[in-house]
């Protein structure tokens, strides 16, 4: 397994003071196609039931995964739904999209999920919005003999013997996104992806590589192009594997807008102001 960039989250806040933990990517320089990857996990309901409040957003793709506990998502083109463990939500942007995410009140044992934004395509980042969720789906996964679990997020997957097909397979640049469970001292090996940008994100316990390496939670390593994947658990241990192709374009960006020029934003911004992107 061969490593280019090693990145570390930090701690910051969103929503209405909501404590993250964050790896930006609006540079272009380590992540694309990814922007932004946002991890919350806490057992203290103080630092996220504030939740985010009705924002816009235009140009993106958010990618929301629950590990534990839930939010409920609901926007303007009349989406409404629980998103809780296991569970998987998608939203391409598009031209605009209002929408919010709140914690589930009913849940008691602490909130712990991700938001992952993907860059769009500049000649899609106009086009209508979709959403789509594995609320009434289930995300595949299979456990191999090790007991090592891969669900599959999103795209397709080769586990063992096994190729799993998850849900949503539209995402943008070839997104694939897959959750990974290794329990103590057991190993997982995965053959090169198709896609050249191929990341992994510690959110639980710890993992070595082959050469010796050890990383822990709120560790993102980044692969070099054409790398296989070989990681190892001392004490059992979760990551997200993250895959797509670069984009390779202008991004410019202010708070939830990404576009490819100055002059996009601005019009988003003038947009947003005039009540283009409709109400919840």
């Amino acid at each position: 397994m061969k490593i280019s960039k090693v990145l570390t989250a930090y701690a910051t806040q969103d929503g209405d003071g909501v404590n993250i933990r964050r790896i930006p990517g609006f540079d272009g320089k380590y992540l694309d196609p990814f922007l932004m990857i946002d991890e919350l996990k806490s057992d203290d309901k103080s630092d996220y039931m504030g939740g985010f409040p009705a924002h816009p957003h235009r140009g993106i793709e958010t990618f929301t995964y629950i590990l534990k506990g839930g939010f409920v998502h609901q926007d303007q083109m009349g989406n409404k739904e629980a998103i809780r463990a296991g569970d998987v939500q998608w939203m391409s942007t598009g031209k605009g999209v209002m929408h919010s995410e709140m914690p589930l009140a009913d849940e008691i044992d602490g909130l712990h999920g991700f938001q992952i934004w993907i860059n769009m395509p500049s000649d899609e980042k106009m086009r209508e919005p979709r959403y789509q969720d594995t609320t009434k789906n289930p995300v595949p996964s299979f456990t191999n003999d090790q007991g090592v679990t891969l669900k599959a997020l999103a795209g397709n997957w080769q586990f063992a013997d096994q190729l799993l097909k998850a849900g949503l397979q539209s995402l943008a640049a070839s997104a694939a996104l897959a959750d990974v469970h290794i329990p103590t001292e057991k190993s997982i090996q995965l053959a090169p992806l198709a896609q050249q940008k191929v990341m992994i994100y510690v959110h639980s316990g710890s993992i070595s590589t082959s050469d010796g390496q050890s990383f822990t939670t709120g560790k993102l390593i980044t692969l070099e192009p054409n790398s296989d994947i070989s990681l190892k658990s001392k004490e059992g241990a979760g990551v997200l594997i993250l895959a797509g192709q670069p984009l390779n374009q202008p991004i410019a960006h202010m708070g939830p807008f990404v576009m490819s020029t100055q002059d996009e934003i601005k019009q988003a911004v003038s947009d947003f102001q005039n009540g283009e992107f409709g109400k919840i």
